[in-house]
């Protein structure tokens, strides 16, 4: 009986896909897989691709989530190393560091991983605080407050803990929330007011240092100004005492002449609706009675 070419290729694909099934899996870039030779640990895959393995009940795959989780501690009270007691939450961001380890540990269950991380957590970060005093997670002093220094010890210690002891992968460590107590809120408000009133004193000194460089040097220019223009009104007088020294020596010549002009320039200073009482013979109104006196000769 002659077999159909098409049948044998379906048959083949349907075949090689089967044997794909049984002898291999596939790992994706979110997953890690931990292979089991019966019961016992084997090897674990990160990579993503195909993977080959043999068929059960030789050999068993487990997957777990690779991503990232997160992780937030309760907000509870943590003492510092000079005795005062914030109230501090941190928030931690993992992912699984040691499949085998989380697999015998925790049977891939995330839930008893977190259970496990949380009492990491708990001590890292009262170890770390403790190490620590209060000033450097609360103060007026920016350069004072140290969180990423006390943020990335947290880190540190957390993560050599959690990698050895849980199988867990630290990725980053941070203080979400910082309290105080009402016990030292009055405190920390006194402190800080008083270090508002330092900072305040010392800029009222400064600006009172500015202010009077700023007068020294107002008073060096405003006399430096007046020495200037006194040197200059001292020229100036000097060419206008020389320019009527001339003017004097030239109306010498003419003294009538000279005379008549200084008259008829003081009466050019009487403004309109100007009343004086004085003698018609007062110079320089004897110019005005001359006048008169010869338009009554003309009539």
């Amino acid at each position: 009986m002659k077999k159909n070419p098409f049948t044998l290729i379906t048959g083949g694909l349907l075949l090689l896909i089967f044997l794909a099934l049984i002898f291999c899996f596939q790992v994706r870039s979110t997953e890690v897989a931990v292979v089991t030779t019966f019961g016992r640990f084997s090897r674990v895959e990160t990579e993503p691709g195909l993977k080959f393995r043999l068929p059960q009940p030789f050999q068993k795959v487990y997957k777990f989530d690779q991503r990232l989780q997160t992780f937030e501690r309760k907000y509870e009270q943590n003492f510092t190393r000079d005795k005062k007691t914030p109230v501090v939450s941190v928030f931690v961001g993992w992912r699984i560091g040691d499949g085998k380890a989380f697999l015998e540990l925790y049977n891939g269950d995330l839930t008893k991983a977190e259970i496990a991380l949380e009492s990491i957590v708990r001590d890292s970060k009262n170890s770390v605080i403790g190490r620590h005093d209060f000033s450097e997670l609360v103060s007026p002093d920016p350069v004072k407050v140290k969180f990423d220094v006390i943020e990335a010890e947290m880190k540190s210690l957390m993560a050599d803990i959690a990698l050895k002891t849980a199988g867990i992968k630290i990725e980053l460590v941070g203080i979400k929330q910082l309290g105080l107590p009402e016990s030292l809120t009055a405190k920390v408000f006194d402190r800080m007011r008083t270090e508002r009133e330092k900072l305040v004193k010392s800029y009222l000194a400064e600006g009172e240092a500015q202010a009077i460089k700023i007068r020294s040097n107002a008073d060096r220019e405003r006399l430096e100004l007046l020495a200037t223009a006194e040197k200059e009104a001292r020229v100036i007088l000097g060419g206008a005492e020389a320019k009527a020294t001339e003017s004097y020596r030239v109306l010498n010549q003419e003294p009538e002449f000279a005379t008549l002009l200084l008259k008829l320039r003081a009466l050019e200073q009487f403004k309109d609706r100007t009343t004086l009482i004085l003698d018609a013979k007062t110079p320089p109104l004897d110019l005005l009675g001359g006048a008169s006196e010869a338009k009554a000769a003309k009539k």
